[in-house]
């Protein structure tokens, strides 16, 4: 089977935004589309919505004319589900109730032809629970589309245990042929981009939850340090507090309360006083009229040291910045200290300053240990954030300040803790990439490009294990693991076996 002609009918039922969007995707792909919703007069309604959109892709030299006016004649409402009869394709866009979609579908196959293909538009529900009232759950399928529909172009294709492939690759073309960029998932909790994407979130909020910095700061930090382009708090604020949280629980919940997993209490709480976000007026932050967003925690100038020593060479991606520190003019010399293994920089007054390894920097042995964060690209990068042990003085963390200063960084101070802000998140979205790869949820490239195209990551998780190095990934979490034995930081065994291949490919 290949893509569905656009002679063949497409139903959508259910008609909020998503709906809508989804409608409208398909209408503009030049299918003829037929709207149902149980809600009398919503259907109307929001056919009057698309064409209006459509109106407006017009003004804005997006589609002509003549092609608004035929897509409108295509798009109808309907009043009875018996009306989708003739269609090819039925995607289903209700609430995320199971029961509801189980439902909708079974009356569905009493009314759509033997070779109609069932998809359902849910972004945490299995797919296989969602067919498994069918007599035949071959013909079901997710099509997981991103809000905006029109606009987004992943789409995430997800076989239920009981998918035939036909359907499944149906599907897939049938969204390439939309102008989406499809990707094929397996039938797991959060498919791929809610599965993988979870510890941007929850690392965010554990981070805050240990008091180490305040939403603007670590937002600033994962935003300005490594190229996201919303922190978490942001961008949860927008998604909906209530919408984030419970797809969290529906993802905990489906991995048997796993603690990888585990829902945040500040964001329950914050869920609970109807704080939702944007949509709210407040979340994390104020949405009100005349409110002022929260400045991250950012360092005063500090003047650079002259010079500064190099012991050994720094670990991976930190590499480069003995490069700008000699750009900057800022001369580096060779540090000598005996039986240090790990790379670091000398500062003046005697202060050690190195990536963070997962050990927060009290635990060294020796006393004054600066950690500064992992970036992803330090020359790009405009803030970083330092931690300090007990033992470093006032002066020795200005020293540090002023180093990075120098570099073009804005620099925020954060408390003491394992792994830090960025490198803790980037780490265990890794884990959960290499993990899913290995599970055969997705292959390594749909994986990356769900996470670029479906939440706008900076790059794919994969290709920072490329980048980063398994190894350092592995390390990272198995020390934070040893500092928090309950397994939510336990690297997996899929991460092991890479760190393995890579070193025998060395």
């Amino acid at each position: 089977m290949t893509a569905l002609g656009t002679s063949s009918t497409v139903a959508v039922v259910g008609t909020g935004t998503m709906g809508q969007g989804i409608a409208q995707v398909a209408l503009v792909a030049g299918h003829r589309v037929l709207l149902y919703d149980t809600a009398p007069g919503r259907a109307g309604q929001a056919a009057e919505a698309i064409g209006r959109r459509l109106d407006r892709l017009v003004e804005k030299g997006r589609i002509p004319a003549d092609e608004r006016d035929a897509a409108r004649r295509r798009l109808s409402p309907a009043t009875a589900l018996a009306e989708l009869a003739d269609a090819a394709l039925v995607i289903e866009a209700i609430l995320e109730q199971l029961p509801a979609k189980q439902e909708l579908f079974a009356a569905l196959e009493d009314i759509v032809a033997a070779d109609c293909l069932l998809a359902t538009n849910t972004s945490s529900l299995s797919v296989t629970a969602v067919a498994g009232r069918l007599r035949r759950p071959g013909r079901c399928v997710g099509l997981h589309f991103f809000n905006p529909a029109p606009l987004l172009p992943l789409v995430e294709v997800i076989s239920g245990f009981a998918t035939d492939e036909a359907a499944a690759t149906t599907a897939y073309d049938t969204a390439a042929a939309w102008g989406k960029r499809p990707v094929r998932c397996a039938d797991t909790p959060g498919f791929i981009v809610n599965r993988v994407a979870r510890p941007f979130y929850a690392e965010a909020l554990r981070v805050y939850e240990e008091r180490v910095a305040d939403p603007a700061t670590i937002d600033a930090v994962l935003r300005d340090g490594t190229g996201f382009k919303m922190g978490p708090f942001e961008l949860t604020d927008l998604i909906g507090q209530d919408v984030n949280e419970a797809v969290t629980h529906s993802v905990w919940k489906a991995f048997f309360q796993d603690p990888k997993f585990t829902p945040s209490l500040a964001q329950r709480r914050l869920v609970e006083s109807g704080l939702h976000g944007r949509k709210a007026g407040r979340g994390w932050f104020d949405y009100s009229e005349g409110a002022r967003r929260p400045e991250p925690r950012t360092a005063e100038p500090c003047p650079a040291p002259e010079s500064v020593g190099l012991h050994a060479k720094l670990p991976g991606p930190a590499v480069v910045l003995r490069e700008l520190i000699e750009e900057a003019g800022i001369k580096v010399t060779r540090d000598r200290t005996p039986g240090e293994s790990e790379g670091f920089l000398r500062l003046p007054g005697g202060a050690c300053l190195a990536l963070t390894n997962g050990y927060p920097a009290t635990s060294h042995a020796y006393g004054k240990y600066i950690r500064f964060d992992l970036s992803l690209d330090y020359r790009a990068a405009t803030r970083i954030a330092l931690a300090a042990s007990a033992a470093v003085s006032e002066d020795d963390l200005a020293e540090a300040v002023g180093l990075f200063q120098a570099l073009g960084k804005q620099v925020s101070v954060v408390e003491d803790v394992p792994g830090m802000i960025v490198a803790r998140t980037i780490a265990m979205i890794i884990d959960f990439a290499v993990d899913a790869a290995a599970r055969g949820i997705a292959t390594p490239e749909d994986i990356d490009t769900a996470m670029r195209l479906g939440v706008n990551y900076p790059g794919g998780p994969m290709e920072w294990a490329e980048r980063l190095g398994a190894q350092w990934v592995w390390d990272l979490l198995d020390s934070m693991h040893h500092h928090d034995a309950g397994g939510r930081y336990a690297p997996s065994w899929a991460l092991r076996r890479r760190a393995d291949l890579d070193e025998l490919v060395l």
